[in-house]
């Protein structure tokens, strides 16, 4: 049997904010970062709260990458806040805070009733609708990705408006990281024909949007468009799961704390190269129909392999792991330990080619 769950309730477009207000709740725990706060974006979430008299308890502790020690004394402040609502906003870092707050806080306390929101900041994670969260076991470097249907959110609010100010480069890594999930989606040896649809329109909304916005920031159009791919990537990749990608992404994250999505921009193209004689029909059709050349498996694998390392370099993303301003020393010494995690990550699972250790191995030197 094949199937296809969502959960959350999806609020889009322009105002998409003020749905904050339908949400019956009495207080809310808030999760965001110093930059919310500082911006004057968390002040703009919490004034739709104030105007329906709902309480709040303000997190604004959020670090990138965070920390399974970061999470546990959250979830002690959300618990005693009382709160029925959780907020999440900011990137994938809040989100995926937020989401493990809202799980811990379930499992001390399961009689309790929460409404999850989640609010992107950024065009990259989809984490707004997966049952997945990443944090960061920062004793052991490594990244550990949580993966339960209790993750999902219960309602997403995408506003375009919080994605005006994302920075050139934020806007590449995040945007590389929407088509990472939406390939990976789209070949994982568990997609089925809704994940298809999903990750087809995220892909195409990244190859027609995601430059316009960086070179653009204020369009709006393109900015909307990123959002919304996003998020369909996130709906495909948690039914569908993900590859080896991400699996050496988090590895690599979590020693070297190179941000994911520049990560994942990095890995991609090596990664298809792999998978190419298992998911090679699946690329051609991906090639096909962002209007590559694919008479052949191999002309369209080709030509897709080309269009992503086209794109990275159009937005200054580096080809290789070197250019990261890793240590080659200590990366060459990791590789046999990052390989390993990356074997026990949940995302290989779903790749379309399964790797060995030494294939992993071979992939990570390929990149540097």
């Amino acid at each position: 049997m094949t199937q296809f769950y969502g959960k959350t309730k999806i609020c889009y477009g322009p105002y998409a904010l003020e749905t904050l207000e339908t949400f019956p709740a009495s207080h809310a725990f808030v999760v965001t970062d110093p930059f919310m706060v500082k911006s004057g974006f968390a002040d703009q979430a919490v004034s739709h709260l104030k105007r329906k008299g709902i309480g709040h308890t303000l997190f604004s502790g959020v670090e990138p990458d965070p920390s399974l020690q970061a999470v546990v004394e959250a979830t002690r402040l959300f618990l005693s806040s009382q709160a029925d609502m959780i907020i999440a906003l900011g990137g994938g870092s809040a989100i995926d805070m937020a989401k493990a707050i809202s799980y811990f806080g379930h499992k001390a306390d399961s009689n309790r009733k929460t409404t999850l929101v989640a609010i992107p900041t950024t065009s990259g994670t989809g984490s707004e609708v997966t049952s997945i969260a990443v944090i960061t076991d920062k004793v052991n470097s490594v990244k550990i990705p949580l993966n339960d249907e209790m993750l999902i959110p219960d309602a997403a609010i995408l506003d375009a408006r919080f994605t005006r100010t994302v920075p050139p480069h934020v806007t590449a890594a995040t945007g590389m990281d929407v088509l990472t999930h939406a390939v990976e989606a789209y070949t994982s040896r568990y997609s089925n024909v809704f994940t298809a649809i999903y990750a087809e329109q995220a892909i195409r909304n990244v190859f027609t949007y995601l430059k316009r916005a960086y070179d653009h920031g204020d369009d709006m159009t393109a900015r909307d468009n990123m959002l919304i791919g996003s998020c369909m990537a996130g709906l495909a990749f948690t039914n569908s799961g993900l590859g080896v990608t991400h699996s050496m992404a988090h590895s690599l994250g979590g020693l070297f704390h190179i941000p994911h999505g520049l990560a994942n921009a990095v890995l991609l193209p090596f990664v298809i190269g792999f998978n190419s004689f298992d998911a090679g029909v699946k690329y051609t059709e991906i090639a096909a129909f962002i209007g590559l050349e694919s008479a052949t498996v191999e002309e369209g694998t080709r030509n897709l392999i080309n269009a992503v390392r086209d794109l990275n370099t159009s937005m200054k993303i580096p080809a290789r792991v070197r250019e990261l301003k890793v240590d080659e020393q200590v990366y060459r010494q990791s590789l046999d330990s990052m390989a390993a995690n990356a074997l026990e990550d949940i995302c290989t699972s779903s790749n379309p080619r399964m790797p060995s250790h030494d294939d992993i191995v071979t992939l990570l030197e390929q990149a540097w």
